[in-house]
């Protein structure tokens, strides 16, 4: 381990000892040491989806909301793969450290996440301690939407790897029509954010009773879909948050903050050998 490196997780560490508020962000890159895609790029994409390749689709256009409406069985393949896969996922190392540290030093804390996999509730968080800003692939709503109707998803659908179609479709108990993921989509109209919303609310109520100092761990945000950073970015404008930055790619960040060029497990697990120093 190189000197700056080290000299990363001390200054990490010693921020974290100090620490009365802890808000974790989070991006697809917290669960690529689950085992989890990242869906980086075509590429990243059609190698957690070859099946996709020869068909020419991406990612942006496997996650279209537009499939549930004109070919439901397709727009049912993708996301029935993707929740089978979540189910079987087990959190990694890193989600438990993140527990520890809070526990250790008492600190209260929140979650922000743009995934939509659930792990951090499968690893033990509360819920009412997680933002979940682009909704959870484990609740379903209405296509059309008939209503706001919210529901949590406990059925299998069984999937064709060899054309990704669903060989079963599921449907609104309200309506009997399609119903979809409650997750916002590209290019979506239909999302419905209220139980988002209720999150985003359980948040807000924790910004105004925390006690300073605040740290943010940003852990696997990219630029892509810049939703997490402006976060971190707020807290540390307006809260006056120190932000340490966990990122294998575009993980530069102006000092006082930290950056740590590592994967999310890497990173945690570096600060951990400091504060255990």
């Amino acid at each position: 381990m190189s000197m700056e490196f080290n000299h990363s997780f001390q200054m990490a560490a010693s921020a974290i000892k100090k620490a009365r508020t802890l808000v974790i962000t989070t991006g697809a890159g917290m669960g690529v040491d689950s085992g989890l895609p990242d869906y980086r790029g075509e590429k990243g994409f059609w190698t957690a989806y070859p099946m996709y390749e020869p068909l020419g689709l991406n990612y942006y256009d496997a996650a279209n909301p537009m499939h549930f409406d004109e070919d439901p069985a397709f727009g049912w393949g993708f996301y029935a793969h993707r929740i089978d896969l979540y189910r079987r996922t087990t959190p990694h190392r890193g989600f438990q450290l993140l527990q520890e540290w809070i526990n250790r030093y008492e600190m209260d804390y929140f979650v922000i996440t743009s995934n939509v996999d659930g792990q951090f509730q499968k690893a033990g968080f509360p819920s009412d301690k997680i933002y979940e800003v682009h909704g959870s692939i484990h609740y379903l709503q209405c296509t059309r939407p008939c209503s706001n109707a919210i529901w949590e998803n406990k059925e299998d659908v069984p999937v064709d790897l060899s054309t990704m179609r669903a060989k079963k479709i599921l449907r609104c108990p309200h309506c009997g029509d399609v119903s979809r993921p409650n997750v916002l989509m590209f290019g979506d109209f239909a999302w419905i954010s209220d139980r988002s919303d209720e999150q985003s609310r359980n948040y807000g109520s924790f910004l105004k009773k925390y006690t300073p100092p605040m740290v943010v761990i940003e852990i696997g945000a990219g630029t892509a879909i810049s939703t997490i950073r402006n976060m971190g970015r707020s807290l540390g404008k307006n809260h006056e948050a120190l932000i340490i930055r966990i990122n294998p790619r575009d993980y530069k960040i102006s000092p006082p903050h930290i950056s740590i060029p590592c994967g999310a497990l890497e990173g945690l697990q570096g600060i951990q050998s400091a504060l255990a120093q």
